[in-house]
C-alpha cells in the first residue's frame, strides 16, 4: 500500500533519534517541542477498532534547538492499552468500538463502568503537567522528555462528569483552564469547568440542564462568555446504559431540532442568550469574539453528522475515502437571544484549523490554518491558510504527500498576527517516511523538514511547548 491509507496502518516500534535529517533552514529562534497525539494501532489480536478514533494512543515529540531536531515516539500506556495487550483483546469500550461482552458482562458494566484512559486527541499543559487527553475526564499525565506515562491527573475535588472535552481553552488574560464536560443521566448536565493557574481543582463556571445532550467535541470562548453548540445530534441517556452499543452509535441525528447555541456568562453561569440556527454539525471551533451587540463564533461545518460515520476505519481505507474536511462558517449570535445567521467565509475545504494561540484567542483576527482537499476525492492533501477577513485562501501540496495539522508558532518579538511558522507532520507513503514540514507562516513558503525513520500515521492534534521541555 503506497497511498494515503498507509496513515491508518499501525505503527508499533518506539524510536529515539537524537538528530533527524534536516533539509533547509530552521529559524534560528525556533527554540522548543512540538508534542503530537493520535491513534497509532488499530487492533488488539484478532480484533480490529472500528474507528479512526480508537486506535492506541501514540505521542510524538519533535525537539528543536539551535538548527537540530530530536524525535521521539511512545505509546501511552493507559489502562486501556495495558489490559487489551494483557488479555489479547479489545476490553474497554472506545468512542465506535465495543468489546464483545456477555449479557452478564453488560450488566456488570453498568454497576462498574471502566470509562476509557484512551487518551489519543490532544495535549495539553495543567499547570506543571502534560497530559494526552480524549473525550472521558481521564487526563493522562506524561513526562515531556522521556514521554513516558505517569497515570491520570488525579483532580483535588469531587465533581463527577462522563465525558469532556479535548479541546480546552487558556484564558489569555488570567491562564485560567476552561473545559466542557457532561454528564448523562435525568436529568443530564452541560458543565464549563475552570481550572486556575497553580491549582489542581476544578470550579464549576455554568451548568446547564438539558433531556437530550447533544454531542459536542469543542465549544467556543470569548473574553466574556463561553459558547456551547447543540448540533442536533442527541442521546437518551438511558440508550448509553442500555442499548449495549459503542458510545457514538447511541446518538441520533434529528435535523428537525436545529442547532442551538447557548451563550454562558462566564462571571455567574447565566445564560444570556440562546440562538437557533439552521441544522448542521461540526467538530471544530475555530475562535470567538464579541462585537458590538453580538457574538462572532466562527466553526469547521458539515450539513449533517454522517462525517462520522465516514471516519470509520473501513470507509478510509476504502477506495472512496472521505475528504476529512468541512466548511468555514461565521456565526452571528445576538445576545438578546435571536436567530443566528451563518456565512460561508470560503469556498475552500478546511479541517484541524488553528490560530495565533494568544495573541488572536478571543480576539478578532485573520488568519486560520488547517489542512484541505487539493485533488477532489481525496484525503487532506493540502495545508491552508486562510484569511477570514477577505476569504482569500493560500495552499501549500506536494505531490503524494499528506500533511497533518498545521501549529502555529510566533516569532519572539513579533507584533503581526501572521509572524512566525507553522508546523505540520506529513506523511509520505511511497518513501514509508513523514517529515515534520516547517513553513514561513507569511510568505507560505518552505522553510525546513526533517525526516522521520517511519511513517507516522495520521494523527489529530499538537501543541507547540516554547521552553525547552528537558529544562522546565
Amino acid at each position: 500500500m503506497t497511498d494515503y491509507r498507509r496513515g491508518f496502518e499501525s505503527l508499533q516500534h518506539e524510536v529515539y533519534e537524537p538528530a533527524l535529517p534536516v533539509e533547509g533552514d530552521l529559524p534560528d529562534w525556533l527554540t522548543g517541542t512540538l508534542l503530537r497525539n493520535g491513534p497509532a494501532q488499530f487492533g488488539v489480536g484478532d480484533q480490529a477498532y472500528n474507528h479512526w478514533f480508537d486506535g492506541h494512543a501514540m505521542l510524538h515529540a519533535f525537539r528543536m534547538v539551535d538548527g537540530t531536531v530530536e524525535y521521539r515516539n511512545r505509546f501511552v500506556a493507559s489502562k486501556s492499552r495495558q489490559e487489551a495487550l494483557r488479555q489479547g483483546e479489545i476490553v474497554r469500550s472506545e468512542f465506535a468500538t465495543d468489546p464483545c461482552m456477555s449479557i452478564f458482562g453488560r450488566v456488570m458494566s453498568m454497576f462498574d463502568p471502566q470509562p476509557t484512559d484512551n487518551a489519543s486527541i490532544n495535549v495539553a499543559r495543567l499547570d506543571d503537567a502534560y497530559v494526552a487527553l480524549t473525550e472521558t475526564p481521564l487526563p493522562v499525565r506524561f513526562d515531556p522528555e522521556t514521554l513516558e506515562t505517569a497515570g491520570v491527573v488525579a483532580f483535588e475535588d469531587d465533581i463527577d462528569v462522563d465525558t469532556s472535552t479535548a479541546h480546552p481553552h487558556v484564558e489569555p488574560e488570567t491562564g485560567r483552564t476552561l473545559s466542557y464536560a457532561a454528564s448523562f443521566g435525568r436529568p443530564s448536565e452541560y458543565k464549563i469547568l475552570g481550572v486556575p493557574p497553580g491549582e489542581a481543582t476544578r470550579k464549576v463556571v455554568a451548568r446547564l440542564n438539558v433531556d437530550r445532550p447533544s454531542y459536542m467535541h469543542s465549544f467556543g470562548m470569548t473574553e466574556r462568555y463561553v459558547i456551547l453548540s447543540e448540533w442536533p445530534l442527541v442521546v437518551n441517556p438511558l440508550d448509553l446504559l442500555l442499548r449495549g452499543k459503542p458510545f457514538i452509535e447511541n446518538f441520533e441525528w434529528q435535523p428537525e431540532r436545529g442547532t442551538r447555541f447557548r451563550v454562558l456568562r462566564k462571571s455567574d453561569g447565566a445564560e444570556v442568550a440562546t440562538c437557533p440556527a439552521d441544522p448542521a454539525f461540526g467538530f471544530h471551533h475555530v475562535n470567538a469574539f464579541e462585537r458590538g451587540d453580538e457574538v462572532v463564533c466562527d466553526i469547521v461545518t458539515y450539513p449533517d453528522a454522517s462525517i462520522i460515520d465516514d471516519l470509520y476505519l473501513d470507509r478510509l481505507r476504502s477506495d472512496a475515502p472521505t475528504p476529512g474536511t468541512g466548511y468555514l462558517h461565521r456565526y452571528r449570535l445576538p445576545l438578546d437571544g435571536g436567530s443566528a445567521p451563518s456565512t460561508l467565509q470560503s469556498e475552500e475545504r478546511i479541517e484541524l484549523p488553528r490560530i495565533h494561540d494568544g495573541h488572536a484567542t478571543s480576539q478578532p483576527y485573520r488568519f486560520v490554518y488547517g489542512v484541505g482537499t487539493h485533488t477532489p476525492g481525496n484525503f487532506t492533501d493540502q495545508l491552508v491558510r486562510m484569511n477570514v477577513e477577505t476569504g482569500t485562501v493560500q495552499t501549500w501540496h506536494q505531490d503524494g504527500t499528506y500533511p497533518g495539522e498545521p501549529v502555529f508558532v510566533p516569532r519572539p518579538g513579533g507584533t503581526d498576527e501572521g509572524d512566525g511558522v507553522v508546523l505540520s507532520v506529513v506523511l509520505h507513503p511511497t518513501e514509508e517516511r513523514s517529515f515534520l514540514l516547517v513553513l514561513d507562516a507569511d510568505s507560505w513558503t518552505e522553510r525546513a523538514r526533517a525526516t522521520v525513520p517511519h511513517a507516522v500515521p495520521f494523527g489529530f492534534h499538537g501543541q507547540f511547548f516554547g521552553a525547552p521541555t528537558r529544562d522546565s
